[in-house]
Order: structure tokens, then C-alpha cells, then sequence
């Protein structure tokens, strides 16, 4: 039986859509042409190449598609914006600020450049939703800092930060602005040419596109150190025969979010909110993480206290053997940043918050999507109760927890 999908957030299903206009160029008689060569096929692959570049920058809301860099994923996206600045810009000072919440992507890049070539980071603080204060990052500002990176939506919450705010007053300190948009497009629109955001990166897995291609938007006149050395692809700002058909789906996936996002989105929040409210009507001692309001509308983050959350998301998986009904389908949901599963640590944006260690350890992330319906809502309704509740009967704290409630 075909599972029930609820971890858009980790990764996409490729759009219909997408897999059509990839479909030419990967054909051994399609556009397989180098976009650098100058003959026919491959100013074919050159002219979809820039066709692509467009559409990334009418979703980005970008006046400029050639402020629009491919890239491999977001995590070189971000890893261009954060590095590259820090290189280009080392000559005003060696300071750079993130947030506590963010994707490895970034923090591990600022962990990089501290440890192996001398600059100094501070980690802003988040309130209890996940938000960044404005007022903190003011405080934090200093004459030599070169950077900053605050995440548009939170991977593991779906808060939103307050990207505007943040942006202008970088702005008026003279301080370069980078984004990880790379949860937020295609969900929420971006328009970045009225945005004080300089760099923004995003990723075609995440909505719907084909994995391995990602995009940096560079704001013209913004300096970054290449990190990759060879051709003058990417107007030299990235060497490297670029991934046509990669492209190719990245752009169509942000052609066909453009088109639907004014539908898509509210259809899918309304699922998650009849999920999110179900599961806490149905199961006592639920608690919910992140903003209530200020959230992808995708995108909610559960605590089940007296739960582990490993142990949640196999059973769901198979919810079929879990509760000796081969009749079920199983429900794939996951315990926070798909790039972090492989890791023992309990989630730091959860601790960042100040969710205790106990009840991080219970958290499960349900990221609906597209492809979800009204029916897979009722059956993880049914089903989500039921395996909770056998794992309660497991486990020897649950006991006290009973108690609790009387």
C-alpha cells in the first residue's frame, strides 16, 4: 500500500511538470549540448539555460535573472554566500552573525571560518517560536562585521523570521544580508528586488524540482570569493560544465510555484492546521513547536511527551506491522532536518527555544505538501492515536504522566 507522505520539508516528489521538461535534455537525440560550445546543440543548452535563470528570478521576485547563480544544492548555496562573503570582504573586518536556529548548511560554513581561517561569529538567541530579534541583531552589530545570515523560514519549525526588518537594518549599517530561503520558496512569496536581502539561496528538492541543482541570488554589485576554480561558467562566479537538465527542472519547479502558490498554499495549510489540531484534541500531552502564527503553512512540529521520537517514526513508517493491521498504509514523517537524521545529538533548534532534553526527544516534524489530500488527513488521524498510544504502553514514564493528568 502506498504510504502517506508528510516530510515535504526533507524532500519533494519531481512535479509531473518538471520530469516533461527535463525529459529533452537528458535524451541520448535531445539537448545534451555543453551550454559553452558554440554550435547549434549547445546554444540550445545555453539559450534553456537562461530560459531557466528567468524563472528562478520571477519566483525569487528578481528584477535581474542574472543575478541568479546555479549551484549543485542550497548547502553550496549557502556555503558561496557565506564563505564567498567572508573572503571577498575580509578587508573590513572578520566578523560574521547567524542565529542559533539555523541549517547546518550555514552553521557549519561559519564554524569553518572560524576554526580554520580566523573569524569570529556570534550566534544570536531566538525567542521560545524561533524568531531572531531585531533588537539583538543591533546589538550584535560591530564595526568589522561583514555578515549576516538569518534563515527566511526555520527546516525542522516553519517559523518565519522577519527578514524585512533584519534586512534594513543591515542596510543601514553597511553590512551584507544573506537568507536561506530554501524552505521558504515556492511556499511564501519572495520578492527580493524590494527585500533588503543581498544573497538568498534555495533548492530544487525542496519544491518539487529534481535533486542536485540549487541557486545563489547574488544582488548585482555584491563581491564573492569563487570557491570553485576552472571556467568562466556562471560569469565566473562559479566554475564547472553546468547540470542542463538540473536546471532545466529547477526552473520549471519555480514556474509551476509562481503559478500555484496563491491556491497551493492555503489548501495545504488548512490540511495541516485539521492535522495539527486532530492530533492534539486526540492525544493528551501533545505540545506544539514553533510560531503558532508567523510558519510555513505547511509545517508543524509535535512533542509527544513520554515518546521517542525515533522510535515514532519507525512505527508510523510501519504502521501497518506496529498496530497488526497489514490494511494501513504507512505515514513517513521524520524527527527534524533530513541532513541531520544520521546524527545522535537531539536537535538544536529545539534546544535553542528551550524545549527541555526529555521532550526534544519526543518531537515529530509533519511537513504536508502538494500531493497531500483531505483523505491522507483522515487516515493519520486514525492512525497517528493509535501507535502513539502503543508506544505509550511501552514505555515506563508514561505511567506518571497518567497521573499527572489526574
Amino acid at each position: 500500500m502506498k504510504p502517506i507522505y508528510f516530510d515535504n520539508n526533507a524532500t519533494t516528489p519531481v512535479r509531473a511538470e518538471v520530469f516533461e521538461a527535463m525529459a529533452p535534455f537528458l535524451a541520448p537525440d535531445g539537448g545534451f549540448g555543453n551550454p559553452s560550445s558554440l554550435h547549434t546543440l549547445g546554444q540550445q543548452a545555453h539559450a534553456a539555460m537562461e530560459s531557466s535563470r528567468e524563472k528562478v528570478a520571477a519566483l525569487l521576485g528578481v528584477a535581474d535573472p542574472g543575478e541568479i547563480v546555479f549551484t549543485s544544492c542550497g548547502t553550496e548555496a549557502d556555503n558561496m554566500a557565506v564563505i564567498g562573503a567572508a573572503f571577498a570582504h575580509r578587508e573590513k573586518g572578520r566578523h560574521l552573525i547567524t542565529s542559533a536556529v539555523e541549517h547546518h548548511a550555514v552553521l557549519h560554513a561559519c564554524d569553518y571560518l572560524e576554526k580554520e581561517h580566523g573569524f569570529q561569529v556570534t550566534y544570536l538567541p531566538v525567542d521560545r517560536f524561533g524568531r531572531v530579534s531585531p533588537n539583538d541583531l543591533r546589538g550584535a552589530l560591530r564595526p568589522d562585521t561583514l555578515l549576516v545570515s538569518i534563515m527566511a523560514a526555520n527546516n525542522e519549525m516553519g517559523t518565519i523570521e522577519p527578514i524585512q526588518e533584519l534586512g534594513a537594518i543591515c542596510r543601514s549599517a553597511g553590512v551584507l544580508f544573506h537568507t536561506d530561503a530554501v524552505q521558504s520558496a515556492g511556499k511564501v512569496p519572495l520578492k527580493l528586488k524590494d527585500c533588503p536581502v543581498d544573497l538568498a539561496a534555495i533548492s530544487g528538492h525542496k519544491l518539487y524540482g529534481p535533486k542536485g541543482i540549487g541557486a545563489l541570488y547574488i544582488r548585482r554589485g555584491v563581491q564573492l570569493h569563487a570557491l570553485l576554480h576552472g571556467g568562466a561558467h556562471e560569469k565566473n562566479r562559479r566554475a564547472g560544465t553546468e547540470n542542463v537538465p538540473g536546471a532545466v527542472g529547477l526552473g520549471a519547479a519555480c514556474a509551476v510555484a509562481l503559478k500555484e502558490m496563491s491556491t497551493d498554499e492555503p489548501r495545504v495549510r488548512k490540511m495541516r492546521d485539521r492535522l495539527e489540531t486532530g492530533l492534539m484534541e486526540r492525544i493528551p500531552f501533545v505540545f506544539l513547536n514553533g510560531h503558532p502564527t508567523e510558519r510555513l503553512g505547511n509545517t508543524t512540529n509535535l512533542t509527544f511527551d513520554a515518546v521517542e521520537g525515533e522510535s515514532l517514526v519507525l512505527a508510523l513508517d510501519q504502521a501497518g506491522f506496529t498496530l497488526k493491521n497489514d490494511a494501513l498504509p504507512g505515514l513517513e514523517v521524520s524527527t527534524g532536518s533530513a541532513c541531520a537524521s544520521g546524527l545522535l545529538e537531539p536537535s538544536h533548534v529545539l534546544k535553542a527555544i528551550g524545549v527541555p532534553m526529555e521532550r526534544i526527544h519526543g518531537s515529530v516534524r509533519f511537513s504536508l505538501g502538494h500531493f497531500n489530500t483531505e483523505a491522507d488527513i483522515d487516515t493519520a488521524l486514525d492512525i497517528i492515536p493509535k501507535v502513539v498510544d502503543r508506544l505509550r504502553s511501552l514505555s515506563p514514564i508514561w505511567e506518571d504522566r497518567q497521573k499527572e493528568k489526574v
